[in-house]
């Protein structure tokens, strides 16, 4: 049965995000997206959700930034129904050949995420998109790395946005685009 209406979307996307207390640590309610990918439905919905968002705030994008590793499931759907290519922002050692890089503070420790030096060119609009957005690190580095590349960010969308954590103001000026906020 297809899903038409955005709130119908919205809904069923909703109902397919579980939740798991106390993962991976007590005191943390973890967002869990598999239900979304395991149902056709729930996940044709995400992508029109984005899509739709897509075409009618940045038509001009010419290239998705999926990041490490969620974002890889979304992004590649969403390229190919706009007809514009994919890349992976991945984690510090992941990509083979020349790289670029940029280094993050995790709550406790560092991280790096990198980008195939080829990947992004000079000036190239981007939308960057992973599953959610939390206190905003690694999408703040990934923004960062097409900087570093001269790329320009025209926005940032996440399926889940936990808002208590603030993440988004991590971002700015970029904007975001979320589908869910908890």
């Amino acid at each position: 049965m297809a899903v038409h209406t955005r709130e119908a979307k919205l809904d069923l996307v909703t109902k397919h995000i579980k939740c798991f207390p106390d993962f991976p640590s007590k005191g943390i309610l973890f967002r869990d997206i598999c239900p979304i990918l395991k149902d056709p439905g729930a996940l044709t919905a995400v992508i029109d959700l984005f899509e739709e968002h897509v075409r009618q705030t940045h038509p001009q994008v010419e290239l998705i930034v999926g990041l490490d590793a969620r974002g890889f499931l979304f992004g590649p759907l969403l390229a190919q129904r706009l007809g514009v290519g994919f890349v992976l922002v991945r984690k510090k050692g992941k990509l083979p050949g020349p790289t670029v890089s940029v280094a993050y503070k995790l709550e406790y420790g560092e991280a790096e995420v990198e980008v195939q030096e080829d990947a992004v060119a000079p000036g190239e609009k981007v939308l960057l998109i992973d599953d959610l957005l939390a206190t905003g690190g690694t999408l703040y580095a990934a923004c960062e790395l097409m900087k570093k590349q001269n790329a320009e960010v025209i926005g940032c969308m996440v399926v889940i946005e936990l808002k208590e954590l603030n993440g988004v103001e991590k971002l700015k000026p970029n904007t975001l685009f979320s589908l869910v906020q908890y």
